[in-house]
């Protein structure tokens, strides 16, 4: 009986065992299937369906900016379709002239209606060097453009157009701009014109080192561009940069890329320097270009160290003008630069940009760190001459506008060609006559029919000239030739 009994109990037992090792093994299948069941928190990153409030919409944006950006195509003093005593390369090369006129070179860029009296902003590059400028709208009404002025400091230039009652667009504030935010680029890329396209502000206060520095012609160049990665190309050139409130905020002015096309990199002109460049050359038909009278650099963590600057912000002041607005206020080499007014500058574009706001005369306030103590100056800036005297529009020689120098010719080498007067090109460098494709050596008997003996004989005759100029005259070889250009 007791084995009987004890044979029950150990299959009890077993049995139970059994039951235990069961559990424990489905408990354990349980677990495991919950682990390959988790999801770790990652999810697609397609825009969710959202409401028309809550969405970004760029419709009302493009409606408000395609309609005050325009075509603007441009043309050189190399017209022959137009002018058929023009320069002509075969003329030149066979003594005679060709059966078919070459075609004027030509380009195309952008502008941006900024008043309903037609007032275009558009790139000084678009259009320096031009012979005649043609606006076409966006309804393709065509209209010729007057230059009322051109700034290479900002690559900013201002057009004119005979209309009233025109699509303008309104400025925006390109300092309240923010990294991050969407715009959108407007213009005539590759002739394809009204083209809108969209991407968000990359960086702001960008330097590329496109404009010409070149002091002997008073160009100190101001870069501060808005990046973006809205797509632009050749064509967009000073069209307009606009935010999702359809406001100017820049114009667009370059990219950066090895191709020559879009890689990814679009650069634009903030438009507050824009809108001030606009309003000099309206009130004084020249640029009022502001100065501290600083030398300036960036500052880095190698040169704060150097000179035991305790934080990383702001401009270091390496020099100063002898007699110039910093020097006059207390400013001293060494310093660092951290605000113009109440607006941080951090490097050398942005103190740029914000002094570019401000004419000679202006007063303003400069904060800066001195032995990493803060400080406020007020001082009055200065124009490049060191004063506060108006600078007024350049009047252009007629000589400088040929881009030439002169020599007189002797009787017997007027003798030797068959000439009774003349003025011979000695030396050429940019200028109208360079354009028109006369050479050194070339020499003038006559402009617009007018005998031409002397330097004052072309100022005679061309000082208050304005449209198509002929100028004929004879190579030393013998070879007559004639060129047109406008003025």
């Amino acid at each position: 009986m007791k084995k009987i009994l004890s044979v029950f109990a150990i299959a009890g037992i077993g049995g139970l065992t059994s039951l235990g090792v069961s559990h424990l093994l489905q408990g354990g299948s349980s677990t495991q299937a919950s682990m390959l069941a988790y999801k770790a928190p990652v999810s697609y990153v397609n825009m969710p369906a959202a409401s028309p409030e809550a969405s970004i919409d760029f419709t009302a944006a493009a409606e408000q900016s395609v309609h005050a950006v325009v075509n603007v195509k441009t043309t050189y003093p190399l017209q022959t379709s137009q002018n058929p005593y023009a320069y002509d390369p075969f003329r030149d090369f066979f003594g005679q002239r060709a059966p078919q006129h070459q075609e004027a070179p030509m380009a195309t860029g952008s502008g941006v209606i900024v008043s309903q009296d037609g007032y275009i902003v558009t790139n000084n590059h678009v259009v320096d060097g031009a012979d005649k400028i043609e606006i076409t709208l966006n309804d393709k009404r065509t209209y010729t453009a007057d230059v009322i002025g051109k700034d290479p400091t900002t690559d900013l230039a201002l057009l004119k157009i005979k209309e009233t009652n025109l699509p303008y667009m309104s400025y925006g504030n390109s300092d309240n701009v923010k990294v991050g935010e969407w715009v959108l680029a407007v213009g005539n890329p590759f002739n394809l014109t009204s083209t809108v396209t969209a991407g968000i502000v990359s960086a702001k206060g960008r330097s590329i080192n496109i404009l010409d520095n070149d002091p002997a012609k008073g160009q100190f160049p101001v870069e501060s561009f808005i990046q973006t990665d809205a797509a632009v190309n050749p064509g967009n050139s000073g069209g307009a940069l606009v935010n999702t409130k359809g406001e100017l905020v820049g114009i667009n002015s370059a990219i950066a890329s090895n191709t020559g096309s879009y890689t990814g990199y679009s650069f634009a002109i903030p438009v507050n320097m824009a809108r001030k460049v606009v309003a000099d050359l309206l009130e004084f038909g020249a640029v009022q270009r502001a100065f501290i009278g600083v030398s300036i650099r960036d500052l880095d963590a190698k040169l704060a160290s150097e000179k035991s600057i305790n934080e990383i912000k702001g401009v270091y002041v390496d020099g100063l003008s002898a007699g110039g607005s910093g020097e006059e206020a207390g400013i001293k080499e060494g310093d660092v630069i951290t605000k113009v007014g109440e607006v941080d500058v951090n490097n050398v574009p942005e103190l740029q940009e914000q002094i570019s706001r401000f004419r000679p005369g202006n007063k303003v306030t400069i904060t800066l760190k001195r032995n990493n103590q803060e400080k406020i100056i007020p001082l009055v800036l200065k124009n490049k001459n060191g004063n506060t005297d108006v600078v007024e529009k350049p009047k252009a020689e007629v000589v400088n506008t040929l881009g030439a120098t002169f020599e007189d010719i002797n009787s017997g080498d007027m003798k030797k060609l068959g000439i009774e007067n003349g003025l011979r090109v000695n030396k050429l460098t940019a200028g109208k006559l360079l354009s028109a494709g006369i050479r050194e050596g070339f020499i003038i008997t006559s402009v617009d029919k007018k005998k031409i003996n002397s330097v004052d004989d072309i100022k005679a005759a061309l000082e208050t000239k304005k449209g198509g100029v002929l100028i004929e005259g004879v190579y030393p070889n013998g070879m007559r030739a004639y060129y047109g250009f406008g003025m």
